[in-house]
């Protein structure tokens, strides 16, 4: 690989980091469509970055706190580095899906920043499940079981774009619809199952393809749902994607281990 190329490949990752985290990056030139389309292979290792910076917190929590505490100051740091993007778009599917009688007034709904009941109450739950089920895997298995969750699923939101079509005109995920090559794809995939192998570490083939197994669950149903009512995605069901595989993978896990 040239210089030339290299240098791009880095912009486009950096790109990547920079729509999914909170990283301070700022550079004016950093930013075109092309590349924004481009980053999408990446998601999934960002992710995984996510998810060992989220695993490394549980790891030193659990040095003092209990694995219980341990797992919510995990899943916080994930939340915080994130600005609880996915979170959020979970949240406003929710609500869209919950309240809108008709596909335009759930689109609407979605596209309202406030916060409605169905999405509270969502949101809430998502987070319990996911905290209860990493409470109850086993220590060892738990800053593993992070990182292969966070790559994984996001490679389960970049499938659930290359696949589907876009519900709106207009919107955030706008620039990513009808950009996604088999390359990128392919890689995108790739990355996210070679990463969500990770477990191995501290688990049988069984317990792992269960967990990936649980993801694919998570990746269908929440697809069923906002396909039904709106006939594509939208960014914030993406998001949901994203959080449903992540729940998915953790109860596939726990279910077999």
């Amino acid at each position: 690989m040239s210089m030339t190329r290299a240098r791009e490949e880095f912009a486009v990752f950096l790109l990547a980091v920079q729509f999914l985290t909170r990283a301070p990056i700022r550079s004016q030139h950093l930013f075109t469509e092309a590349r924004l389309a481009a980053a999408l292979r990446y998601h999934p290792l960002v992710g995984a970055l996510v998810g060992a910076l989220s695993g490394g917190v549980f790891w030193l929590a659990h040095l003092i706190f209990p694995a219980s505490l341990s797992v919510v100051l995990a899943v916080a740091t994930s939340i915080v580095v994130t600005g609880a993007l996915h979170e959020d778009g979970f949240a406003d599917t929710c609500d869209g899906l919950g309240g809108g009688a008709t596909r335009a007034r759930a689109l609407d709904i979605m596209r309202d920043s406030r916060l409605g009941t169905y999405g509270a109450t969502g949101l809430g739950l998502m987070l319990t499940a996911k905290g209860l089920a990493l409470a109850a895997a086993p220590t060892d298995a738990v800053p593993w079981l992070l990182v292969a969750s966070h790559a994984a699923s996001r490679a389960s939101m970049v499938l659930a774009l290359a696949t589907g079509s876009y519900a709106r005109e207009t919107g955030v995920a706008a620039p990513f619809a009808g950009t996604m090559n088999r390359t990128s794809l392919a890689l995108a995939l790739a990355t996210g199952v070679a990463v969500g192998c990770l477990p191995l570490m501290e688990a049988t083939p069984a317990v792992v393809l269960a967990g990936l197994g649980g993801l694919a669950a998570g990746h269908v149903a929440m697809r069923r749902l906002y396909e039904r009512k709106l006939g594509g995605y939208t960014g914030d069901c993406l998001g949901a994607v994203q959080q449903t595989s992540e729940l998915g993978l953790y109860l596939g896990f726990v279910a077999a281990v």
